[in-house]
């Protein structure tokens, strides 16, 4: 569910509220007081956005069995990347 930013008008207090997006205009509707902070979002996926993580060779090991025992699998590629 997406987390929404909210601020008073009244007293200037922002806060967060998790809601589903269909829950969004009612909520809206019942607190005319509050207005939608617009904020960027951030996306990426944080394992590939940090390089310092690495996996020890027990894992690598692993995915190695599991290529053996999958044939025509990517594995190999990936286990060679870690």
């Amino acid at each position: 569910m997406p987390t929404y930013v909210f601020r008073n008008k009244e007293t200037n207090e922002q806060f967060e509220k998790i809601m589903k997006i269909s829950e969004l205009d009612k909520f809206r509707e019942e607190n005319p007081q509050l207005e939608t902070v617009i904020q960027s979002v951030a996306f990426g996926d944080p394992t590939k956005l940090t390089s310092s993580r690495k996996f020890d060779t027990g894992f690598k090991e692993v995915l190695q069995r599991i290529h053996e025992k999958t044939p025509g699998s990517q594995l190999q590629k990936s286990s060679s990347q870690l």
